[in-house]
């Protein structure tokens, strides 16, 4: 029974084993055949950020993280596109009007303006609203403005280079490299006297992925072999570090380092988005209430001191608009900036699982379903308990990523559990296969001899009889004796005995039909059933088995070889009986009257 149990386990470990290794193996080919690698990745990959998206747009139903009520998007939507049009007769608007509003908005100390707004030359304004937005935004400390890197063919564009304060200074401990993706060959730069002055300068590049919906954020990016800050990562980084701040870690587990925060990334540099609800849900200022302020006329209501004023365009028909993971699908690029800022106050940035880790769940995901599997007595409950334990799993990757802002995977898993389901089946039906055969083999095979035992011996005959009967068949049995068997015992030991028996047997089985039934009748008596065959064949199979023996050199131990000699009777149905008890006891009268007439033959009563 230990034995029994020790195979179990073997199998079962062999089965995990064999699974984890068809993962290793199609891994490996995938690494081989890069359009199928491609093909699979890609399928992968969206469904997987399919269920990032899904359990984003679960917490924003849960309300879960709340967006910080001191950032505030003071926003050029619909309606005040529509004002500044009438009230400007041109949209850009003069660009004296966000000077006007920047001396407006610092009588009331905010922490921090942020335009994400390029204010590049422009045709519509005149140069005396250049220098005074130029002169305004570099007056206070607090500004930050932005700009643009592209792949801009540099023979429509000659890259232009930028002044060495745009730049940051990165100690990059990890193998985070943002060259894969965000190295830029050209840029379009803003006003001379923006970059070459005091304002804040930060990048606004960000990457869809393969399905078009933005995620990811790359906190840095590369143009001329240096690094250059995204935009609000730049404000972020002040405001966290109460000074501005050009020196930043990467530190061995690919997070960058901030005072009291950090920013994890992923190999190729970007930060995973933690959203906070679809479009609308940070606190939105309408820029015509601002300004119909400023012109003395109705007062907003809104008190912009100690905030974080981000501005930027929300109007649908200026098209600065992403596809993003929660519930509206379309979100300004404004508030993409509000919500990485809002998750560097927060340290609330999502981290993936990596290679090991996701290699590492898959594993236990299989381990555990087979268990289930294996130990269960019921289909029904095997199934029901997986079916809970892949309900529990995806509970648990949505509330790891809730509460612990940790995203596992979901669709590898999920497809691993069922495979494993099915594999763990196919391994129990084999593992029953192996023990009825091991149970059927213990019931009819006899240990020693390897020969069909006694009972299924008495089973066989009365089957046989069954046939002959409706079949109007003759067969024949075959009853063998060792010969003087109790002097092997005697002379060399019981052990000796033993290899007789088992060579004997094994000689009957060499000499005989497939379809013959070879059988350890009891003691030194073994017995043959031959079915369809008559009394001439049987009595031919009997003297050619007999002689086979009689040449057979025997070894008894590792130094002695015997001569081995046995006496057999035949009896065949009908002709000499008609009942299993009858056609034994013909069979052993043959035996009896070879052993009488001197052994070594075939007698026949």
């Amino acid at each position: 029974m230990k034995n029994l149990v020790k195979t179990k386990w073997f199998i079962y470990g062999t089965y995990l084993l064999l699974v984890m290794a068809t993962f290793l193996i199609g891994f490996v080919l995938l690494q081989n055949n890069n359009t199928l690698k491609n093909v699979i990745v890609s399928f992968f990959e969206v469904a997987e950020n399919r269920t990032f998206d899904y359990r984003q747009t679960l917490q924003v139903i849960h309300k879960r993280p709340l967006p910080n009520k001191d950032i505030v998007v003071l926003a050029i939507d619909d309606a005040s596109l529509e004002m500044l049009w009438d009230k400007y007769g041109e949209w850009p608007m003069p660009r004296n009007v966000y000077a006007d509003m920047i001396n407006y908005l610092e009588k009331q100390k905010p922490q921090q303006i942020i335009f994400d707004l390029m204010f590049i030359k422009s045709i519509r304004t005149t140069g005396d609203a250049d220098k005074y937005l130029a002169d305004t935004m570099n007056k206070y400390p607090n500004i930050y403005t932005a700009m643009n890197f592209d792949e801009q063919p540099t023979d429509v564009r000659i890259p232009v280079d930028l002044p060495g304060r745009l730049a940051v200074n990165l100690d990059n401990k990890s193998n985070v490299n943002f060259s894969t993706k965000y190295k830029f060959l050209n840029c379009r730069p803003i006003l001379d006297s923006l970059m070459d002055g005091n304002v804040n300068v930060g990048m606004t590049n960000v990457m869809r992925n393969s399905d078009g919906i933005i995620r990811l954020v790359a906190p840095l990016m590369i143009y001329k072999d240096k690094f250059y800050p995204y935009l609000t990562f730049k404000a972020g980084a002040d405001y966290l570090l109460q000074k501005p701040d050009n020196d930043f870690t990467i530190d061995k587990n690919s997070n960058l380092q901030l005072f009291g925060s950090k920013i994890p990334l992923t190999k190729d540099g970007e930060a995973i988005l933690n959203w906070y609800g679809p479009s609308g849900t940070h606190t939105i200022v309408p820029m015509y209430k601002l300004i119909r302020e400023m012109d003395g006329g109705v007062k907003s209501g809104f008190d912009f001191r100690d905030k974080i004023i981000i501005i930027g365009t929300t109007a649908m028909s200026l098209h600065d608009t992403k596809s993003v993971p929660v519930q509206e699908s379309v979100y300004p690029g404004v508030e993409v900036h509000a919500t990485f800022f809002n998750n560097m106050l927060d340290n609330n940035f999502i981290k993936k699982t990596g290679l090991i880790v996701d290699i590492l769940i898959l594993a236990g995901v299989i381990a555990i379903v087979g268990a289930i599997v294996m130990l269960s007595t019921s289909t029904l409950f095997a199934f029901l308990s997986t079916s809970l334990f892949a309900i529990a799993y995806l509970f648990v990757s949505y509330y790891l990523m809730e509460l612990y802002n940790l995203w596992i995977p979901i669709v590898l898993p999920v497809i691993a559990i069922m495979a494993a389901f099915a594999l763990s089946f196919l391994a129990k039906y084999l593992m029953k296969a192996r023990d009825f055969e091991y149970q059927y083999k213990l019931a009819t095979i006899d240990g020693l001899t390897e020969l069909y035992n006694h009972r299924y011996f008495q089973d066989t005959l009365r089957k046989q009889i069954d046939i002959a009967r409706r079949y109007n068949q003759a067969f024949s049995l075959i009853i063998v004796d060792i010969d003087f068997f109790k002097k092997f015992n005697d002379t060399y030991g019981h052990q000796a005995g033993d290899a007789v028996l088992r060579q004997v047997a094994q000689t009957l089985k060499k000499n005989s039909r497939t379809t013959d039934y070879v059988c350890r009748y009891g003691g030194e008596e073994m017995s043959i059933i031959l079915p369809n065959t008559d009394a001439e064949e049987a009595l031919n199979n009997a003297n050619r088995i007999c002689k086979a023996v009689a040449e057979k050199p025997f070894h008894l131990t590792p130094v002695d070889t015997a001569n081995v000699t046995i006496s057999l009777g035949v009896a065949t149905f009908p002709d000499n009986a008609q009942t299993p008890q009858d056609l034994i006891e013909w069979a052993d009268k043959g035996l009896y009257y070879a052993k009488e007439h001197g052994r070594n033959q075939v007698g026949r009563y």
